[in-house]
C-alpha cells in the first residue's frame, strides 16, 4: 500500500463527506424552519452510517445539533 495515495484520497473523501453533509443538513433545516416543522429552538439528534464494501467496517456516528 502506498501511504500518501491512501492518505490523499481518504482526505478527498472526507472534505467530500464534510462539505457535502454540511450543505444537506443546512438545506434540511432550513425547509423544516420555512415549513413550520422546527422553530429554529431544537436541538436535533444526528447519526450518521459508514460502511466501506470490501470490508466489514460499520461504524455509526451519533451527534447532536443545536439550532440556537
Amino acid at each position: 500500500m502506498k501511504e500518501d495515495v491512501f492518505n490523499m484520497d481518504l482526505r478527498k473523501f472526507l472534505k467530500k463527506v464534510g462539505v457535502t453533509s454540511q450543505r444537506e443538513i443546512e438545506q434540511a433545516v432550513r425547509a423544516a424552519i420555512d415549513d413550520g416543522k422546527l422553530n429554529g429552538t431544537e436541538k436535533l439528534k444526528v447519526k450518521a452510517h459508514l460502511t466501506i464494501e470490501g470490508l466489514s467496517l460499520k461504524h455509526d456516528i451519533d451527534g447532536e445539533i443545536a439550532l440556537s
